[in-house]
């Protein structure tokens, strides 16, 4: 038994991480659209009762954005950064022989794909800058790990997929057990769910397990599907499915399957799909943030799906239309923190 227990989502967070878009990131050449989207994302956490640590670049002018929700929940934070996907950048949190401990991981933006020197160093300047508390930071920068593309349980189980932890640009193209034997060893998890089918058109992660299938309480996978023979993901996504049948648990037994639709397609400007998905949703204590698509029927399905797996918690919709202009969606934006990391 491991003396190392990787955190599940669903366990209490003190905050929400989140990284307000400015000139300096790829939201430029739509920013106000961009800032108004965190401030409405923003506005629905702390309208839950929720603190957020808001990584910006100028504390002044968040403050104005900000202006409309409840400043006494935000944390300001002045810092640098390329781009504002705080889940594959920001700490993934563990129990290490009983102390919280705040994992830095590399970040080389999704296999070397862009910009991502001040992103690698956010988690090593909060630390610098005494933003984290005493003896939590661990240095795992040696390993290339991105929060979208692992899912814990907290009792030892996580779950990815192999085009994205075994991708050459990542960590050199490791075999599983090689990966396997890295994940025991920084996460504690001595049993990893490996899937090999399953993609969204217009993703750059290589397949996050966040857009594809989700580990929820009670051994519960959330997962994206389709039933449109038409949809060129179809056949891919049907084999995830026919793979989760088979994913067991620790203990042998199968999983509670609950699937989630599939939202109809979404373009850019120049015809390209994007990759729409509810499975990217945060669990931040008794509440669900759910990405909504301005799909009526379809949000409406997917919240009451979500209500399956978690029958206690409060789920609350966020129009994410225009995360989804840059490739990602609400949990890409988003970081939950236990009580116990952040110095604010």
């Amino acid at each position: 038994m491991s003396d190392i227990r990787f955190i599940a989502e669903w366990e209490p967070i003190e905050f929400i991480l989140l990284a307000l878009p400015n000139k300096d990131t790829d939201w430029d050449y739509i920013l106000p659209e961009a800032v108004d989207q965190y401030r409405r994302l923003v506005t629905a956490i702390t309208g839950e009762g929720l603190k957020v640590a808001l990584l910006c670049h100028n504390e002044m002018e968040a403050k104005e954005i900000m202006k409309d929700a409840d400043q006494k929940l935000i944390s300001y934070i002045p810092i640098e950064y390329n781009d504002t996907w705080t889940r594959d950048y920001g700490l993934l949190t563990v129990m290490r022989n009983d102390r919280l401990c705040a994992l830095d991981f590399g970040f080389n933006a999704w296999g070397l794909k862009f910009a991502a020197d001040k992103d690698n160093l956010v988690n090593l300047n909060l630390d610098k800058k005494g933003m984290l508390q005493p003896l939590t930071y661990r240095n795992e920068r040696d390993f290339v790990l991105e929060g979208g593309s692992v899912e814990s349980d907290g009792k030892g189980t996580v779950m990815t997929t192999s085009r994205c932890l075994q991708s050459p640009n990542r960590n050199g193209g490791k075999t599983k057990s090689e990966i396997n034997q890295e994940l025991l060893k920084r996460l504690g998890c001595d049993h990893v769910l490996w899937l090999d089918h399953g993609y969204l058109e217009g993703d750059d992660t290589d397949s996050h397990i966040d857009t594809l299938a989700r580990l929820a309480p009670n051994d519960t996978i959330v997962f994206t599907g389709t039933r449109n023979f038409d949809d060129p993901m179809f056949e891919e996504l049907l084999a995830m499915r026919a793979q989760l049948t088979l994913f067991r648990t620790s203990e042998g037994d199968p999983y509670n399957l609950v699937e989630l639709p599939l939202p109809d397609p979404i373009f850019d400007e120049e015809g390209n799909r994007l990759p729409a998905t509810y499975a990217n949703y945060l669990v931040a204590n008794n509440v669900i943030f759910m990405p909504t698509y301005s799909q009526p029927d379809k949000d409406e399905l997917a919240m009451r799906t979500i209500k399956i797996a978690y029958p206690l918690h409060k789920v609350v919709g966020v129009d994410c239309r225009t995360l989804l202009r840059q490739h990602g969606s609400l949990h890409c934006a988003t970081m939950q923190i236990p009580e116990g990391i952040l110095n604010l």
